[in-house]
C-alpha cells in the first residue's frame, strides 16, 4: 500500500522551479505534496501529484529526468505526539526512515506526511497493527476533489 512519488532533477538556477510548474499547469496535474532537496548544482524536486503516469509521460517528453519511487503516505491527527507514534512503530519494528515530509489539506483536524523507507511493506503493516491509517494511490488523487 504505496503511493508513487516522482523525482524530477532540475539544475540549481532561477526560473526552473518556475518553468517547471508552469509545464504542470499548461497540462492540468495538480500537486499534492512538494519537497526540494538542494545541492549547489542541481535540485530533486519530490512530488506527489493526482495522476503520477501521466506526469511521468508529460516530464519525460519535456526532457527532464526523472524517476517514480514508492513511498508510504498516512493520514494523521493535527496535534502534538501524533507523529511520535508512527516513527515509534517503525523504529521498533527496525524500518529506517530515510527521509520524510508532510503536507496538509483541507480536511480539519488531519495532516498527511510522506515517508520513505527501507521496507515498505514491513512499514505498512507495522502501521496498520498501531491503528495509522496508509493512505491509497486514490486517496490521494481524490483528496482535492470536489464532493
Amino acid at each position: 500500500m504505496t503511493i508513487n512519488q516522482i523525482s524530477v532533477f532540475l539544475e540549481n538556477k532561477p526560473g526552473q522551479l518556475a518553468e517547471f510548474t508552469r509545464l504542470l499547469e499548461k497540462n492540468q496535474i495538480d500537486m499534492r505534496a512538494l519537497s526540494i532537496a538542494e545541492t549547489q548544482d542541481f535540485g530533486i524536486l519530490r512530488l506527489i501529484v493526482d495522476d503520477p503516469y501521466k506526469t511521468v509521460n508529460v516530464v519525460k517528453e519535456a526532457g527532464y529526468i526523472c524517476s517514480i519511487t514508492p513511498v508510504l503516505a498516512v493520514e494523521l491527527s493535527d496535534k502534538p505526539g501524533s507523529l511520535v507514534k508512527i516513527l515509534t512503530a517503525l523504529e521498533e519494528g527496525g524500518v529506517n526512515v530515510e527521509y520524510t515530509y508532510a503536507f496538509i489539506t483541507r480536511k480539519k483536524n488531519a495532516a498527511y506526511m510522506v515517508f520513505r523507507v527501507n521496507d515498505p511493506e514491513k512499514a505498512v503493516k507495522l502501521l496498520i497493527q498501531n491503528k495509522v491509517r496508509p493512505v491509497t494511490q486514490d486517496d490521494i488523487s481524490s483528496l482535492f476533489s470536489e464532493n
